[in-house]
């Protein structure tokens, strides 16, 4: 065994952490007199906003958060700023009270210089409303908006700061629409989208902004219907992108709207939000002193870079410019940035990755490395042993929802968990340590099984043919899970990518004999795996534990053989 190997992989491993939680790939926050986007300009806004509550059912503080806006607005030199009032609506029930409520929307124009009867807008909208109260297992709480939507709020109005600045070159104008009554069921959006829909008549594009929690990175969760387009704008401008095409298709099975749910079939859009932490979101929790600059700055990176692109490109001028039939499929992978392929092009590559594991695996065979049974045999272990895991997170789940009092729902979001992020660290340590015990303890019987030593050849032999067939039959697993979902959903990104990645790495480690390639795939697995399945646990919460697992437990069942053939096993001649 080489001796540095091991020191090699676990720097490989804190790096790929590193990157993958956005030390180093996300912008630091800036100070008020820095130049381009500041969060700490953005901060001051949410410190007004988020001075009381704000919510339907606070119509007086709900009406200074207004009054602020419309002169913020004023004060960046809107050519008109116009309120949409709609009385006496009502929101959803909510289990004590039902609010009967003023909606206001506000609408601010920013015309080119240069303006035309066909002069196409961008929109950016947020809602300004903060969440009326909200039943917790021990209490009845009210939000004070800061996150949820002052993130949103402020963003655009420091946007709106640079953008301006260029107004020169603008070829395309701007709307700012600061919706009301969105916590309430899109009450503001839905009015306006049904009696002044004129209002969004020269819209071209639209960006919402959102936040589920104050923390983390700003994902882009979701694109609208068509989005091939709308992707090359994301793809070509935003800066420290953090996207997955899957994620949209998860939104749509999943009981969230935004103020863009009402109209993205018909205008062309992104949707932005944080999605850390549930405990904070709709909860006393999401106030000014919880607000994170630097997931302020990721949103600032993104939006504005794509804002300004699309003002000051004269192709855009046309309306229509973003509507498309396909959707594109996408992912981000730390450090690497984000690939972006249209759905024939994402499945002509899967395609050639699934022929070349296959080549791979048959030649494997032929080499005596494993046998076609064991493969199989080692795959539906796995399969049966993700399974146990699935169940194991379920149960966790539903434990902890019992402790701490708060509402069990299968697959659902879980929120009043205080412990909810501590108990998934936890249990994902457990589940790596049982994995890694399983594997050494089968290793150890393949070994027994030569009755050889560390040192002879026979041993090694046994040691490499457990990894291989241990990865090849988890891969192969893969392979399959992975071709369903392509062809049924269009989507398949959490078996295609450590797939991809271990296929190559083997393929070049058989060619030129070098271990390189073994541990950059490693790198390269842990990136995604530790960005994706963040995403996915911060998304779906403690609810869904059970389904992240399974994955974190098959990308183990990858990162394990790789490791030790990277570590122990000789190189083949």
């Amino acid at each position: 065994m080489n001796k540095l190997r091991p020191f090699i992989l676990a720097a490989v491993v804190v790096l790929a952490g590193l990157l993958a939680y956005g030390l180093w790939t996300i912008p630091s926050p800036k100070p008020v007199d820095a130049e381009g986007f500041s969060s700490a300009r953005v901060v001051k806004d949410i410190e007004v906003l988020s001075k009381e509550h704000h919510s339907v059912a606070h119509p007086e503080e709900r009406a200074k958060v207004r009054e602020y806006l419309i002169g913020r607005l004023k004060g960046l030199g809107a050519d008109t700023v116009q309120l949409f009032s709609y009385d006496s609506l009502t929101g959803p029930e909510n289990k004590h009270v039902v609010y009967t409520f003023d909606a206001h929307n506000i609408v601010a124009d920013f015309h080119p210089l240069k303006e035309t009867e066909d002069t196409t807008y961008l929109m950016l909208v947020a809602h300004y409303d903060s969440r009326y109260s909200q039943p917790m297992p021990k209490d009845t709480v009210w939000s004070y908006g800061a996150a949820d939507d002052g993130y949103g709020v402020g963003v655009i109005l420091e946007t709106m700061n640079h953008l301006l600045k260029t107004r020169d070159n603008w070829s395309q104008g701007v709307k700012v629409l600061f919706t009301d009554a969105e916590e309430v069921g899109m009450v503001g959006m839905k009015a306006m989208w049904k009696n002044d829909r004129d209002a969004f008549d020269k819209v071209g594009f639209m960006i919402n902004i959102e936040a589920r929690g104050p923390m983390g990175p700003c994902l882009l969760f979701e694109a609208c219907p068509g989005n091939e387009k709308v992707m090359d704008l994301y793809a070509e401008a935003a800066k420290y992108p953090y996207t997955y095409s899957l994620t949209t298709v998860v939104y749509n099975f999943m009981p969230n709207f935004t103020d863009f749910t009402i109209v993205k079939d018909e205008i062309p859009g992104l949707n932005f939000s944080t999605i850390a932490d549930i405990n904070h979101y709709h909860t006393d929790l999401d106030n000014f002193s919880n607000i994170r600059e630097k997931s302020i700055q990721h949103y600032g990176a993104q939006v504005l870079p794509i804002a300004m692109k699309y003002v000051t490109e004269p192709a855009y001028a046309d309306k229509d410019y973003f509507r498309a039939d396909a959707d594109a499929t996408n992912f981000t992978i730390p450090a690497l940035g984000l690939f972006n392929f249209s759905k024939g092009m994402y499945k002509v590559v899967c395609c050639v990755i699934f022929l070349v594991f296959l080549l791979l695996l048959a030649f494997e065979g032929l080499r005596g490395r494993m046998k076609a049974s064991k493969v199989f045999a080692t795959s539906l272990k796995v399969l049966v042993s993700g399974l146990g895991v699935l169940a194991a997170g379920l149960l966790l789940a539903y434990v902890c929802s019992a402790i701490a009092g708060a509402k069990f729902k299968l697959f659902g979001i879980i929120q009043g968990v205080p412990f909810d992020n501590v108990a998934m660290i936890i249990a994902t340590v457990v589940i790596f340590a049982a994995t890694l015990a399983v594997y050494i303890s089968k290793r150890r019987k393949a070994v027994r099984e030569v009755a050889g030593s560390m040192r002879t050849s026979a041993t090694y032999n046994a040691i490499s043919k457990h990894a291989y067939t241990t990865l090849f039959g988890t891969l192969a697993l893969m392979f399959v899970l992975g071709a369903v979902l392509l062809f049924a959903l269009g989507e398949n990104l959490m078996f295609f990518i450590p797939l991809a990645f271990a296929t190559i790495a083997m393929v070049l480690y058989h060619l030129t004999n070098l271990k390189l390639w073994l541990v950059a795939a490693i790198g390269m697995i842990l990136l995604h795996a530790f960005s994706f399945l963040y995403a996915l646990t911060m998304a779906l919460t403690l609810g869904a534990f059970g389904a992240v697992a399974m994955l974190a437990f098959f990308d183990m069942m990858v990162l394990i053989p790789l490791a030790d053939l990277y570590i122990l096993a000789p190189a083949k001649k």
